[in-house]
C-alpha cells in the first residue's frame, strides 16, 4: 500500500494503468482498515493529515471514529476549509458513521462547539443506536450494489433522520430509518464496511472517483 505522496511533477508522468489516487483522512478512528480496502481493490492510497496532500489526491475517504474529536482535529490541523472548499469542488468523498456525521449539513445532538463539513443535504443523529454494547449486525437490500443484500455491522453509528432534494436513499433498516444515502460525488454509510470484507461500497465509491479523474 502506497502512504506516500508523490509531486505534482511526478504525478504527470503517472501511467494511464495506475489506480485512482485516493486520500484517507487520518486523523482518528478506522483509517488504516479504509486505506487497506482501498489498497486491496487496486487504488493508490494516501494517508491524509495535512491541507497540502489533499491536493495530490483524486477522493477522500472519512472513516469512522468520534466525529466531535475528527471536527476538533481538523480545525486544529488547518484541515477543515480545505476539505469544505475540495467538498464544494466536486471531489468524491465517502464517510462512515463519524466520516457520515462529517459530511452532513446538519448534524442533531452534537456537542457544544461541533462543526461538520457539510455537504450531504441530510440531517442525522449521532449515536442513535447506543452504546457500543449495543452494536449489531444486519443484512441490507441496496439496489445500487447488486441484488446480493449488503452485510452492514453498526457501531455507535448515526440514523439519517430528514433527507433534504438533493440527496437520495440507498438504504434503510426494516423499520425505515435511513443507513445510507447519496448525493452526487458524496456517499455516506451509517455502517462499517470496511471491518466486514464487503467491499462493494469502496467499488461504488472508486467508480465515482474514476468518473470524475
Amino acid at each position: 500500500m502506497t502512504t506516500s505522496l508523490r509531486s505534482a511533477s511526478l504525478d504527470a508522468g503517472r501511467p494511464a494503468s495506475a489506480g485512482p489516487r485516493v486520500g484517507v483522512l487520518a486523523l482518528q478512528g478506522d483509517f488504516r482498515e479504509h486505506a487497506h480496502v482501498l489498497a486491496t481493490l487496486g487504488a493508490e492510497v494516501s494517508l491524509v493529515r495535512r491541507p497540502e496532500e489533499l491536493e495530490t489526491i483524486d477522493g477522500l475517504v472519512i472513516p469512522g471514529g468520534e466525529s466531535s474529536v475528527m471536527d476538533k482535529l481538523s480545525r486544529m490541523f488547518g484541515l477543515q476549509a480545505p476539505l469544505k472548499t475540495a467538498i464544494a469542488g466536486g471531489m468524491p468523498v465517502y464517510g462512515t458513521c463519524a466520516g457520515l456525521i462529517m459530511l452532513a449539513d446538519t448534524v442533531l445532538d452534537a456537542i457544544a462547539g461541533q462543526e461538520s463539513l457539510g455537504g450531504l443535504d441530510v440531517v442525522v443523529r449521532r449515536n442513535a443506536f447506543g452504546s457500543q454494547n449495543q452494536s449489531f449486525e444486519t443484512d441490507l437490500d441496496i439496489p445500487a450494489l447488486g441484488e446480493v443484500p449488503v452485510h452492514a455491522v453498526f457501531i455507535r453509528g448515526p440514523v439519517v433522520e430528514s433527507v433534504g432534494p438533493d440527496a437520495s436513499v440507498l438504504a434503510s433498516l426494516a423499520d425505515g430509518r435511513v443507513v445510507a444515502v447519496e448525493q452526487g460525488n458524496l456517499l455516506g454509510t451509517s455502517f462499517h464496511p470496511e471491518i466486514t470484507g464487503e467491499h462493494r461500497f469502496h467499488e461504488y465509491f472508486l467508480a465515482k472517483v474514476r468518473a470524475r479523474a
